[in-house]
Formats: structure tokens, sequence, C-alpha cells
């Protein structure tokens, strides 16, 4: 059985090596296993780094330029609980759900509405760590004058105590 990421390709996906202005890193149990899981949310490996013992010891991913997760080995038991929010940028929420679900281990939920104006689809994956992707429902955005102007006007707001 294969133990290392696979190097999927996949158009669009930005290969460059820049600073990451951002990026999250989760432990995993098994890097191999979670690397998959990934690549089913629609990540692709971008680079599996070899520690001094030649397994693996980083796994980048990335799905959308600025969309990176680092995966290291869990030192223990995972602490799991980290989350990020990322844009969908288009992607067929409901098929990338469907996807998850038959990649084993993690879970999807959703996609579903929110009311700020988006649909969410929640990725756990097999260490308990959150992915989110959001995409924006612009034609209600755009039909709801009302909220419209709310965000409006709340832009510079103070928070009330």
């Amino acid at each position: 059985m294969n133990t290392e990421p696979t190097a999927r390709t996949a158009p669009g996906i930005d290969r460059d090596i820049y600073p990451m202005p951002a990026f999250v890193k989760f432990e995993a149990t098994d890097l191999a296993a979670t690397a998959r899981w990934y690549e089913a949310a629609g990540f692709v490996v971008l680079a599996a780094m070899p520690g001094p013992d030649g397994r693996t010891m980083l796994v980048h991913l990335r799905r959308q330029r600025y969309q990176d997760i680092l995966l290291v080995p869990a030192g223990g038991a995972p602490t799991g609980g980290g989350r990020i929010t990322m844009a969908a940028g288009g992607d067929d929420l409901a098929r990338r759900a469907r996807e998850v679900a038959t990649a084993g281990g993690g879970s999807a939920q959703g996609p579903a509405p929110t009311p700020w104006y988006s649909d969410d689809l929640v990725l756990t994956d097999p260490d308990g760590n959150v992915v989110v992707l959001t995409e924006p429902r612009r034609r209600d955005i755009d039909a709801d004058a009302e909220w419209s102007a709310m965000v409006r006007t709340s832009v510079g707001r103070a928070v009330a105590p």
C-alpha cells in the first residue's frame, strides 16, 4: 500500500513558490491518508518534504492562491480543533461534499445557507481540524436591499457593549 501523498495534477492550481501571507498548520496522525483526504476536498500536494530519517515530515497542500495548509506529524494524540474558512472560488460545494464523504475518514456537512447570504461547506479532516469552504449567494445579496443597507451602515461602527 502506498503510504506517500500523491502529487495530483489539477488545472488552475497555482504551483508557484511564494512567501505565504497566511497559512494554517494542522497535525495529522497519518500524513499520507490525511493528504489523500484533502485531495478529495480539492487541494493538491504542492510538496512532501522528508525528515532526517527519510519519512515525510511536512506536506504542503494548496487549493487556490493563498489557500495553503501544512500538515505535520502529530506528536502524540492530535490536538484537532484547528479551523480555517476559505473562499470556495466557484467550486461545486455539493459535489465536493460527495467526494469528501467517499474519501474515508473525516466528514462533510452542508453546503448550508448562512444568514449572511453564503453557502458554507464544513469539512472536518480525520484528525478533527475544520476547513470551511464558503461561497457568496450574490443573487440573494443583490435582492435584499434592506440587508445590503444594514451592512453598508455597519462598516466602521464600534462594537456595542
